[in-house]
């Protein structure tokens, strides 16, 4: 079944705000929190509908792919370890609900920042950021595909300590948790024991500790490197698109996985042409004569020239369509069009030679007969009359 607009199950706008996502989505898991609901699918598929929804609206890079792609553009990050209804399993009863003390995403999503057991998965793992560049093409670029490369800054592996982050390569088991990076917490309440799951604070929810840091990464197993990459774009790409580059982001403290570089791409503006969906718009002037009496002309486009003819009397505005001369489709092989929009061109100074022969020709359009055309007003008129 067709999953549903994210922006509907929480019944939002696709223009909220952070906070208004938030306060949706708690209204939601406190109407069908399943302790709330016991035996009752319906209202489970709609809390994991809803926490599903705001896994993703709550994240600003994966509430960008979701707004560009759909859900296309984050399903195959659930696949690798984002979201799924295991990651809710591990919810206090419906009392830490309303009476505070909430443990896992109740309790940062009532007081902080969000926190789901599929983050804190990514955190015992050591997964590595993901980096974000901007990168401004020409048109000219984006007509026809090119390749970029850019100096950024990571973090990758300490060449001292190969990425362990101990100066002696040893690592103890945590005391506190016994290497699960995680700690059981009890308490008494009105329903009976509660008991909570959080992140070790020894251990940082890593499972071991390093007693001699390296001094170089300072036990952190990765330092701040410049390097170069190579970004391919292809043909057809638009303002905003993110390309995604696996693997090249920041590796993950202590040998980690590593991180993505989003390349978010961004148009620069073209002195001669206007982009409109695959096709370009030129506007060429031309002098009276030629509007009058018709020309060949040499246009400018993306890749060179090519030649055009003008008919005698042709009108400004009119616009003449040259085939395949736009942009190719983003992994398509059709191209767009080249559309020049005609603009003639009266002259504002005149030698006397010239103002001689505009006024031989004022004889001749005194026996042109000329008609003014029908008001808007008389148009409408006419057309309910």
């Amino acid at each position: 079944m067709a999953k549903r607009d994210y922006y509907e199950v929480l019944g939002v706008s696709r223009d909220a705000s952070e906070d208004e996502i938030k306060k949706a989505y708690r209204k939601l898991a406190m109407k069908y929190h399943p302790d709330k609901n016991p035996d009752n699918k319906e209202a489970e598929e709609k809390f994991k509908e809803a926490s599903e929804a705001y896994e993703v609206l709550s994240d600003k890079e994966k509430r960008q792919l979701y707004d560009q792609y759909g859900h296309a553009g984050i399903d195959q990050q659930f696949g690798n370890g984002g979201f799924s209804w295991n990651d809710f399993s591990h919810f206090d009863d419906i009392s830490d609900l309303f009476g505070g003390g909430f443990s896992s995403i109740f309790d940062t999503l009532f007081g902080g920042g969000f926190s789901s057991r599929s983050r804190e998965s990514q955190r015992y793992s050591n997964q590595g950021e993901n980096i974000q560049i901007d990168l401004a093409l020409t048109l000219k670029e984006i007509a026809l595909g090119t390749e970029k490369k850019v100096r950024i800054t990571v973090k990758d592996i300490c060449d001292q300590c190969r990425g362990t982050g101990s100066a002696d390569g040893k690592a103890e088991t945590c005391p506190q948790c016994h290497g699960t990076g995680q700690v059981r917490t009890v308490r008494q309440s009105l329903f009976g024991q509660m008991q909570s799951i959080s992140e070790c604070p020894s251990c940082r929810g890593e499972g071991k500790i390093i007693r001699n840091k390296c001094p170089k990464c300072m036990g952190e197993g990765r330092i701040s490197k410049n390097k170069e990459i190579n970004v391919k774009i292809p043909a057809g790409v638009e303002e905003n698109q993110v390309i995604r580059l696996r693997g090249q982001g920041n590796v993950g403290p202590r040998n980690g996985s590593y991180g993505d570089i989003l390349v978010v791409i961004h148009e620069k503006p073209d002195e001669l042409f206007e982009r409109d969906g695959n096709n370009i718009i030129l506007e060429l002037p031309i002098t009276v004569t030629q509007a009058v009496l018709g020309d060949e002309v040499i246009v400018p486009t993306l890749t060179g020239t090519a030649k055009m003819k003008i008919p005698p009397g042709t009108q400004s505005g009119r616009i003449f369509r040259l085939r395949g001369q736009g942009i190719k489709g983003l992994n398509s092989y059709s191209r767009g069009d080249l559309l020049v929009k005609i603009k003639v061109v009266v002259p504002t100074k005149l030698s006397r030679e010239e103002m001689e022969l505009y006024n031989r020709l004022k004889e001749f359009d005194k026996k042109r007969e000329l008609k003014p055309g029908k008001s808007f007003k008389e148009k409408l008129r006419g057309f309910f009359f």
